[in-house]
């Protein structure tokens, strides 16, 4: 099937399906939803993410979340929207999320499709995000922007030209991986410093030796200022103005954050066409992982997530 790539094709006047189950599946948590097609979510339920040693628990629970859901909402669905935590091969077809070891090339897609009995879409669940918000939230209307989930882990979709890049793998916007601190810590990938290795939930539970919302004031300066760096490379490189950003590191974190991530996107934005560029929290809220995976499902069917 040739998947639509326009973020434009949101507003495209073909007949929209009616309901689409989005799951979202990070490294603390699966959520599952069942959403029409204006956005709206009419059943959802979550479950913590299976310790990481248990790949096919973990897939039995969230086959079983789905069910839940499906039969909950009691609406009829036409397919499945997946957002989740990457690298993965093309098309979604296999993941491995850095965050679920025990998730190496698993074929997600085809697998959860043969179970739940519907056609499944998997993608980024950054990029995810991006289409979510584009749609329904802080970055409706707008062409270029990216779309970034500071939480357990941190990654980004990037719309340029009312395109979601996609890359060679499905792969493109982890932003999660620039470099922000050359001298800090050793990162999952294997890099040193990069942004997911000093500002994700993850690493800040690590160095803290407890939860990210228990952090004092300056830890959280320091994440946004992180995060104002990183989203600074992505200006300069693309020539955006806009960046969203959702998860619970940010959103937990609040104005604080929010305030020394634009001090420092400013610092790093100095030639003509930068500045103005802002950082703002994503419009969907706590709905944002949902309805992004959803849009996925919409996007994938060829009826993207808007209705007619």
């Amino acid at each position: 099937m040739q998947v639509a790539n326009e973020v434009d094709d949101l507003d495209a006047p073909t007949p929209a399906p009616p309901h689409v189950l989005a799951i979202d599946i990070g490294g603390t948590k699966v959520a599952a939803g069942v959403v029409e097609h204006d956005g709206r979510i009419v059943a959802e339920g979550r479950i913590p993410t299976r310790g990481c040693d248990d790949g096919e628990g973990l897939f039995a629970d969230l086959v079983d979340l789905g069910a839940s859901v499906l039969a909950a909402a009691a609406q009829p669905v036409a397919a499945i929207g997946v957002g989740c935590g990457g690298p993965m091969s093309a098309g979604g077809a296999e993941v491995s999320p850095l965050h679920i070891p025990a998730w190496r090339s698993f074929p997600l897609r085809d697998r959860l499709a043969a179970h739940l009995d519907l056609p499944a879409f998997v993608d980024n669940d950054a990029k995810a995000l991006a289409l979510g918000e584009g749609w329904r939230g802080a970055a409706a209307g707008e062409r270029n922007y990216l779309a970034m989930v500071v939480s357990t882990g941190i990654g980004a979709g990037i719309v340029l030209d009312g395109r979601l890049l996609d890359g060679e793998a499905g792969n493109a916007g982890h932003l999660g991986h620039v470099v922000v601190a050359p001298d800090g810590p050793v990162c999952a990938c294997g890099a040193v410093g990069c942004l997911e290795a000093v500002a994700s939930g993850r690493a800040l539970a690590a160095e803290l030796g407890g939860p990210p919302e228990e952090a004092p004031p300056e830890v959280r300066l320091r994440t946004g200022r992180h995060v104002g760096r990183g989203v600074a490379v992505a200006v300069n490189l693309l020539d955006l103005r806009l960046a969203v950003v959702a998860g619970s590191v940010a959103l937990g974190f609040g104005e604080p954050f929010f305030t020394a991530a634009n001090d420092a996107l400013a610092a790093g934005c100095g030639l003509a066409f930068t500045q103005g560029a802002r950082i703002v929290p994503a419009g969907l809220g706590a709905d944002g992982p949902l309805v992004g995976a959803a849009a996925v499902g919409f996007r994938g069917l060829g009826a993207p997530g808007r209705a007619a």
